[in-house]
């Protein structure tokens, strides 16, 4: 491999570990859940923000961080954004309360723009032949984090299960959650300093005027009788543009006509990836698994399994996002997405509910477990049916702490299938919605609103996302696990629509190349 290609590679690694930061920061909640909710005694909406928090806080960010990279440069905001991953993991792990937890994960919520910051960098340095699977090693950054995370979870469980004497002297079974969550100290300090490594981005430069710069770091990336028309072309293509750069402006061209078709396709993907319901499935993953009724520390080995299928088929999607290209990834996953939703939400709908009376009598864990004789042999047609029964028998503190047991004891359903459905959806997410929307984000604006458009864009996603994360506890208990799934399903299939009247092929084409097809549509 020649040295600038290899320079191109180094520099998008290192750049992509923002994903592997976001995934681990994004799925180490989700073995905390069951511990804060004890310890802070918190409602299912408690829950939600707590989990959530990061998502409201990204929003906050994402108004300035385009300003913050055409101001200060993508290399200085990514840094930034490292930082706040710091402050946010040490604040998380040392959380006195539940209103200091939640603005420590606020923090964390603000370096959340470091997925669309990265896809930014990483577009503008990629040789264009490789441009789609150097972007995608975001998202296989993102679910190396995830498994990461779930792994160190299930580690953290298993040592807790141990009994061992340095566990209890380092504090790791009375401060279980904190652990999780501090984790994240060490991989966040490593990637600042990685950060220093890489050049500023050669359009940011010229976006700036500063021509002499972007071709010291374009012959870094490039070969070197490549650079003049490289430059050639981003003048080009910037002089189509408003010599205008203020946000008003820019605003003003991402609305304009010329980019009503860019404009349909960013907006639909980036409201229908994140209603899939991903991140309920992912920062929410033991207790989903918990619905199977396999009990609760099963569930962190389980999950394990989502982080396995996530990083497999991350890997499958990005050595073919260059060979099969774009639309056939996003328009063939999301029929996938939309029939592995349709599989679980049938597999739930199935599954009922009856207490025995020898269940009863073995669940010495629940105190005074006696209370439940009234819900004896009584059949519950749902998760939600069965939860406000146990509300009812039990109290809300009991029936939260003793659900997946209670599930356990008394689901009877077909897992096997539903687990089955779960991987299908989480496999067909990240082969083809997942890392490709992040590629077409890198690919489908010009360069002279990039900045302030791939952040607006993905403050859609974050705003859908947030929306999805804040309410899965409540719909669970309000609607059911079945018909939550299904509500998904539906609006993935109508973003689908959409997708597969207006979705243009971009793949092997430049910037410019792509900005003249759409344009023409």
């Amino acid at each position: 491999m020649s040295s600038y290609k290899k320079n191109a590679f180094t520099y998008s690694t290192i750049v992509a570990m923002g994903g592997f930061l976001f995934g681990l920061d994004a799925a180490l909640i989700s073995g905390t859940t069951k511990f804060i909710s004890k310890e802070f005694a918190l409602s299912t909406l408690e829950l939600g923000t707590v989990v959530s928090a990061p998502a409201w806080g990204v929003l906050l960010a994402l108004l300035f961080a385009g300003w913050v990279s055409n101001r200060f440069g993508r290399k200085r905001a990514i840094q930034i954004i490292a930082i706040l991953y710091i402050v946010s993991a040490v604040s998380s792990a040392f959380a006195p309360s539940y209103v200091m937890l939640v603005i420590a994960r606020f923090l964390g919520g603000l370096a959340f723009t470091s997925i669309s910051m990265a896809s930014m960098y990483i577009g503008e340095i990629a040789p264009q032949e490789y441009r789609g699977k150097l972007v995608s090693m975001i998202q296989i950054n993102i679910v190396i984090g995830l498994s990461a995370a779930y792994f160190l979870n299930y580690l953290i469980i298993d040592l807790v299960s141990s009994g061992a004497p340095w566990v209890s002297e380092w504090g790791i079974d009375t401060n279980t959650w904190r652990w999780m969550l501090g984790t994240e100290i060490i991989p966040a300090i490593l990637w600042l300093g990685l950060l220093f490594i890489v050049p500023r981005s050669p359009s940011w430069l010229m976006f700036q005027g500063r021509i002499d710069e972007a071709k010291i770091t374009l012959k870094k990336l490039i070969p070197e009788n490549q650079v003049d028309q490289h430059i050639d072309d981003m003048q080009d293509s910037l002089s189509k543009s408003s010599s205008d750069h203020s946000l008003r402006a820019q605003f003003k061209e991402i609305m304009g006509k010329p980019m009503r078709v860019t404009l349909i396709i960013a907006l639909t993907i980036a409201i229908a990836q994140q209603a899939t319901g991903i991140n309920a499935i992912l920062f929410y993953a033991q207790t989903v698994i918990e619905q199977l009724g396999i009990g609760s520390d099963a569930s962190f080995l389980q999950a394990i399994w989502i982080g396995l299928t996530s990083v497999v088929f991350t890997i499958l999607g990005l050595l073919l996002v260059d060979k099969l290209g774009r639309r056939p990834l996003i328009i063939y996953g999301m029929i996938w997405i939309v029939l592995s939703l349709g599989l679980c939400s049938f597999g739930f709908y199935q599954a009922r509910y009856t207490i025995t009376a020898d269940a009863v009598s073995e669940m010495k864990e629940i105190p005074n477990a006696e209370r439940l004789k009234k819900m004896v042999d009584v059949e519950y047609k749902s998760d939600a049916e069965f939860k406000n029964a146990l509300k009812e028998t039990l109290g809300e503190a009991d029936a939260r702490d003793f659900s997946g047991l209670l599930i356990q004891k008394s689901a009877t359903m077909n897992a096997m299938l539903i687990f089955f459905g779960i991987l299908s959806f989480i496999a067909a997410f990240h082969f083809s919605v997942g890392p490709v929307m992040w590629v077409l984000f890198s690919e489908i604006f010009p360069i002279s609103i990039r900045g302030i458009a791939i952040p607006a864009i993905t403050l859609i996603t974050s705003l859908v996302s947030m929306l999805v994360q804040q309410f899965f506890p409540w719909q669970l208990d309000q609607f059911g696990i079945s018909t939550t799934l299904l509500i998904y399903a539906i609006v993935v299939a109508i973003g689908l629509i959409i997708l597969f009247k207006y979705l243009v092929e971009t793949k092997g084409l430049t910037i410019e190349e792509i900005q003249d097809k759409l344009q023409s549509k």
